[in-house]
């Protein structure tokens, strides 16, 4: 199982920090190991004391966790001072492994979870080392050193933050706006995430975001994918919290196991594959095999609408410097004329539902003719609409054909492989390569 391993302080009424965090990573399939740097007596209401634990049983916890486990990836949450800081980063720098900060100052209910001399070390020791800082519009202020009253200004907080390489997730729950917009900033790029306002986020939303982006990292997905997931989640999480107490809801950290988010997490595990298949696509294919445009490969959710509902590799997998290079994340909407392709094949037969495009090299149509495939050519010169030429070719064909050896394109003669999924079409592109 994937293991992630979480640093952050004890929530007694178990609604925010290690607790939150365990739950969080465990809905997602992960498992969470814990460093747990402070203990709290809080309530939805007030927190009442903290007792930071002793740096060096920080210390011998992580020390302890990483020489024994297999630590897919780490997120730090409450760390409350300096010394501590310190502690973590001196063990954490010799470790490769995504590392995600959720860089936690006040509690929901507006009690300081930090000292004063928090801030500083963790831009100078923490965040030159992390993949993603999590802050939300208080936290951005503090690390940024400026306020925050604007998008221009978020846009800016976020520039000043990553500055020493880090991407930085500026959560806008606190903005005064209609709609929740949560900027993802990412090599010097801007990602802008909308969703409606709920009511209050409550109790742990900070911290079961973070660990909803560090399980998903732990997972395998990239940072962008990672992220889009999470948020996908938080918001059902938000949606269904609840009472426990007299004071702040409870975030609903097992939300993804709720039968209505079905089809979310059926998204998901498109993206899922896509990017898998695409990881072993760059390690595998030929580079005479790659088409001028690039190589792309398209995955359709089942039931496929439209274009919406298919799934690529954005900006494709093309050939630099002799290598090829996965060019940006498997995204809904990339896969491009691919998708137009799949539509109609899917009308046909419902179950295919992927699809590649390669570039003919040699003797790749005998290949194909001797392991078994069924091959059809297309040419598209009386109709040049992708959909309606796939409908006007699969109309002269019993079944959906294996592979379709596309001979009328401007840019190359292509050939599309089929399959039900990622897998069988990796499965047979395998077949001609070996």
């Amino acid at each position: 199982m994937k293991t992630a391993l979480t640093i952050a302080g004890s929530d007694s009424v178990g609604g925010a920090g290690i607790q939150a965090d365990i739950k969080a990573m465990a809905s997602v399939g992960v498992h969470a190991a814990t460093v747990i740097t402070a203990v709290t007596v809080q309530n939805t209401r007030e927190v009442g004391s903290i007792l930071p634990i002793p740096e060096e049983i920080i210390k011998e916890q992580l020390e302890a966790v990483l020489k024994d486990c297999k630590i897919n990836a780490i997120k730090t949450g409450m760390l409350y001072s300096a010394d501590i800081v310190g502690v973590v980063a001196d063990v954490l720098e010799d470790h490769e492994m995504p590392l995600i900060i959720d860089p936690v100052m006040v509690a929901t209910v507006g009690s300081s979870l930090s000292k004063d001399d928090l801030v500083k070390s963790l831009k100078k020791d923490l965040l030159p080392m992390c993949e993603l800082v999590t802050p939300n519009k208080f936290e951005a202020e503090a690390l940024s050193g400026m306020k925050i009253k604007n998008e221009d200004d978020a846009m800016l907080a976020c520039e000043l933050i990553g500055k020493q390489g880090s991407s930085v997730l500026l959560k806008g729950g606190h903005m005064d706006s209609r709609n929740v917009v949560d900027y993802l900033y990412l090599s010097s790029e801007f990602t802008k995430m909308s969703k409606p306002r709920l009511n209050k986020a409550g109790h742990g939303s900070g911290c079961v975001l973070s660990s909803y982006i560090t399980a998903n990292m732990a997972m395998g997905l990239d940072l962008v994918n990672s992220v889009l997931r999470s948020r996908e989640l938080i918001q059902r999480s938000i949606e269904t919290q609840y009472e426990i107490g007299k004071g702040e809801l409870i975030v609903n950290p097992m939300a993804s196991f709720s039968p209505s988010n079905e089809k979310s997490s059926a998204k998901f595990d498109v993206l899922d594959s896509i990017d898998a298949a695409a990881e072993k696509l760059v390690n595998v294919l030929p580079s005479n095999l790659v088409p001028k445009k690039g190589v792309n490969i398209a995955y359709a959710t089942k039931g496929a609408a439209g274009p919406e509902d298919v799934a690529g590799i954005d900006q494709r997998i093309t050939l630099k410097n002799g290598r090829l290079v996965k060019n940006g994340p498997a995204k809904f909407g990339a896969a491009g004329h691919l998708s137009f392709i799949l539509l109609e094949i899917m009308k046909k037969d419902p179950s295919m539902r992927c699809i590649i495009s390669i570039a003919p090299a040699g003797d790749t149509l005998d290949l194909l003719e001797e392991v078994g495939m069924n091959t059809v050519l297309s040419g598209r010169k009386g109709n040049p609409m992708w959909g309606a030429a796939t409908k006007e070719l699969l109309g002269k064909t019993k079944v959906v054909p294996d592979a379709i050896y596309d001979t009328d394109q401007k840019n190359g003669k292509t050939i599309k492989m089929l399959g039900k999924d990622p897998q069988e079409v990796l499965s047979k592109l395998s077949s001609i390569l070996n």
